[in-house]
């Protein structure tokens, strides 16, 4: 079937099963994705006689690594949505270019990042949150980890343009096999090996490699629609400029998440490892919920971004109001859980009794502000798939930057370590409520700068 027919069908196919339709696969990678951390760390956090020093020297690098996986949100979040509105207005030549700088600045991105976390490993560990006890296993795990880091940008920062092509089955696929093998991986590799936390990075790095290639061998293929081609790999300063200007608020969503941990990590330092590593599950407890509506969003902005661009408002609407009952839905039963059965979440991750307590008294105070947390992700991926970059960065740094740090340190001086813990919740749920508010002024005076063809 001709790639174009895809692409057509996210402007004429009925809106709520073409929303689940393109949802569902980015859903399904979205938490195989989340497998590569989870099931680290769970295996990492079972290790015998180190279990819970391991899991909280590996939780001090998620900071470094979601900043660095975050430069790719720039290219996937804001490359991606201004290809596909290009694609509704008929402008394939404008989509194509935009792939091609999007590789252009993922691969400046690797070399950049790559090479700074390297110099300044330690440094930016021990201010992250390791101690003397964690620091050897922090290391240990982001210095293979780093080799791969090509190989997260490619996957994260183009699957995005597998997917406005109206494949996201094809989309799904390097996840899953990249998810898949991880798993295997890393009972081979820490147990079967004796690698411990060394052998978790190999396996990750090997299974992300995977999914890059599978990723570049679809693009480079004449079964795109959307082709990564060598004529288009020249760089545009007007084209890096808007994707930059667009996927400022993807980025800034993924890696504020890495500046939480830094102040996180480092106020709970005081209180001692135990609620570091307490963190390391809570923040991924919070993954579940999360992660999965993170992938809806991925489904619905191509359908958005393609009917803004094409003109049809009627649809940008219907796409919004499923996706905001879903999103808001499902996060909200998900957190409801977490908080209610917070010792089941934990065993998951530890053995260890005295950390499965902490873990239990802080998860509802962690959490709590995280049950509306769906109205935000899909308003601020609706201005995305429109392409409203300054609302997306206003309400990017709202939640975390000026909401969540100064209440991180301002806090635990009257509350303790439970200030820490109750600083995300309070940002999570004002941030949310000001995001539907800002939505519900601005939405519909976006929608009328565009004329409808049905209208």
């Amino acid at each position: 079937m001709d790639g174009n027919i895809y692409e057509k069908r996210l402007g004429t196919d009925r809106m709520f099963p073409l929303v689940f339709r393109m949802a569902l696969p980015a859903v399904a990678a979205q938490i195989a994705n989340l497998l590569y951390g989870i099931v680290d760390r769970i295996f990492i956090g079972h290790i015998p006689g180190i279990g819970t020093d391991a899991l909280a020297g590996v939780g001090v690098t998620t900071s470094v690594i979601i900043l660095i996986s975050a430069f790719s949100s720039i290219v996937g979040g804001g490359g991606a949505p201004l290809a596909a509105i290009a694609l509704g207005q008929g402008d394939r030549e404008r989509a194509e270019r935009i792939l091609g700088n999007g590789f252009i600045l993922l691969a400046a991105f690797t070399a950049v990042t790559s090479l700074a976390a390297y110099i300044f490993m330690k440094p930016i560990l021990f201010f992250t949150g390791a101690s003397g006890n964690t620091i050897g296993y922090a290391t240990e795990y982001l210095s293979i980890y780093l080799a791969g880091t090509i190989f997260v940008e490619i996957t994260t920062g183009l699957n995005p343009f597998i997917s406005i092509q109206g494949r996201p089955g094809i989309a799904m696929c390097p996840i899953l096999i990249g998810a898949a093998l991880n798993i295997i991986l890393d009972a081979v590799f820490i147990f079967g090996f004796g690698m411990g936390v060394k052998g978790a990075a190999i396996a990750t790095v090997i299974s992300q490699a995977c999914s890059a290639f599978w990723v570049l061998k679809f693009l480079f293929s004449s079964e795109a629609s959307l082709n990564l081609s060598r004529k288009y790999l020249k760089f545009s300063p007007a084209i890096t400029m808007s994707i930059l200007g667009l996927g400022i608020s993807p980025f800034i969503m993924a890696s504020t998440e890495s500046l939480v941990g830094f102040v996180l990590n480092g106020s709970l330092k005081q209180f001692g490892d135990i609620y570091v590593s307490s963190l390391t599950i809570l923040q991924s407890a919070m993954q579940f919920g999360s992660v999965p509506i993170t992938g809806f969003a991925q489904g619905f902005v191509p359908v958005a971004s393609y009917n803004y661009g094409h003109g049809n408002t009627a649809r940008v609407r219907e796409c919004f109001r499923i996706s905001l009952v879903t999103m808001f839905s499902f996060n909200a039963a998900v957190m409801l859980f977490l908080i209610i059965f917070p010792d089941r979440v934990a065993s998951m991750f530890t053995s260890d009794s005295q950390l499965k307590a902490t873990v239990s008294q802080m998860m509802p105070i962690f959490l709590s502000g995280m049950t509306i947390f769906g109205l935000q992700r899909a308003c601020q991926n609706t201005f995305v798939a429109l392409g409203q970059a300054k609302i997306s960065l206003f309400i990017a740094l709202l939640r975390k930057v000026i909401l969540l740090v100064p209440l991180a340190l301002f806090l635990p001086r009257f509350w303790g370590v439970k200030g820490v813990f109750a600083a995300e919740s309070i940002a999570d749920a004002t941030a949310a409520i000001c995001c539907t508010v800002i939505f519900m002024i601005s939405f519909p005076k976006i929608l009328k700068k565009v004329s409808s063809p049905s209208s």
